[in-house]
């Protein structure tokens, strides 16, 4: 069966496959994040200059800047923490047995990035929509010079979610429940809704959670299919690299990348072309990473 390999991820949690288990955990999951959330830009206020903490504040929230952004990817590591914890002292599982079999997370890692890599340099080589022509955001040497902090960050934040919803919630309800619905689609749909964000994205919410949920469900797939986070972890930081690394919307979540496109990410009248092109990359992406693992 295509998604034996799930079993591997899965057994460590049949011990505790109880779902009122699971929906505590969740809940000290997030109690435990916020309030060591609070903890940390509680410090960050404390280290920067006197008034200066609204200003970075602002900063944080909208990733404006290149110090604004490095503090939202460190703050995942938050989470990595919390999921830790509660899968220790709620289910006697250790973090790593979330990430499944250390050689093999490792040779799939391996074999994974390098497709990536390869089909982002076919992306580079091909021509983008003309209204997706980006503009410079960082000169070369500057963003070159972040990438030793960036790039780690952004491992720990792709890290941290795949950890709570692949690792986590999906080999806990695989150990409840047989059907992918459960293991898999409900993960996604969940994803999806988190991403759901009126307030930034306007009328283009309901895309940017559309996007987000097929990407849970392309994550899940291929953590049941490889038996680690290997290929999820990769996909998404293929995925989030193109997004915040080399180019991203003008508006938001732009302070590491090199590029930014010419609209906001609220901007509707560009929803026909980036959204096609977005789901293009993400199934291209995905099939490259099915086809690295032989799965």
């Amino acid at each position: 069966m295509r998604y034996d390999a799930q079993k591997y991820l899965t057994a460590p949690a049949c011990a505790s496959p109880e779902i009122w288990r699971l929906l505590l955990g969740l809940g000290l999951m997030a109690g435990a994040y916020i309030a060591m959330g609070r903890a940390y830009f509680t410090l960050l206020a404390e280290v920067v200059t006197p008034g200066a903490w609204p200003q970075l504040a602002a900063e944080i929230e909208r990733g404006s800047t290149a110090r604004g952004m490095l503090a939202l990817l460190a703050s995942f590591g938050l989470v990595i923490l919390s999921v830790g914890l509660v899968a220790r002292l709620l289910h006697g599982r250790s973090l790593a047995s979330l990430f499944g079999d250390g050689r093999i997370f490792t040779r799939q890692t391996l074999r994974v990035a390098t497709a990536l890599t390869g089909f982002a340099g076919i992306l580079w080589l091909l021509p983008e929509p003309e209204a997706l022509t980006p503009f410079h955001n960082i000169d070369f040497i500057g963003w070159l010079a972040l990438l030793p902090l960036s790039v780690p960050l952004l491992l720990i934040q792709v890290s941290a979610e795949e950890l709570l919803f692949r690792g986590y919630l999906q080999s806990q309800l695989a150990a409840r429940f047989r059907s992918v619905l459960a293991y898999i689609v409900l993960p996604a749909l969940v994803f999806g809704l988190l991403h759901y964000d009126r307030e930034l994205a306007g009328p283009n919410a309901w895309a940017l959670a559309l996007s987000a949920t097929l990407f849970g469900l392309a994550a899940g797939d291929l953590t049941a299919r490889a038996g680690t986070l290997a290929p999820a972890i990769a996909l998404h930081f293929f995925i989030n690299a193109m997004a915040l690394l080399y180019v991203a919307p003008s508006d938001t979540l732009h302070g590491l990348a090199l590029y930014t496109y010419p609209f906001a990410i609220s901007d509707p009248s560009l929803r026909p072309v980036w959204l096609p092109y977005d789901l293009m990359i993400l199934l291209c992406a995905w099939l490259a990473a099915r086809l690295a693992i032989g799965r």
